[in-house]
């Protein structure tokens, strides 16, 4: 039983750490919080700017 417990926890696991990346603009990313947390994953200014722009573009579609 405890096998199965502690396969259970790696997997989970695994696909946990297997989340990270980079954002995508979508409505949930480029509101208030979450783009402020969206914003500290992007290693280049470039990147970051390409978020924003999709951001932009999505507040537009609306």
């Amino acid at each position: 039983m405890k096998l199965k417990y502690g396969v259970c926890i790696v997997g989970l696991s695994a696909m946990l750490i297997g989340c990270g990346g980079v954002p995508e603009a979508n409505s949930v990313n480029c509101a208030g919080r979450g783009m402020e947390i969206a914003l500290q994953e992007f290693d280049n200014e470039t990147e970051r700017q390409a978020f924003v722009d999709g951001c932009n573009a999505l507040a537009g579609e609306e």
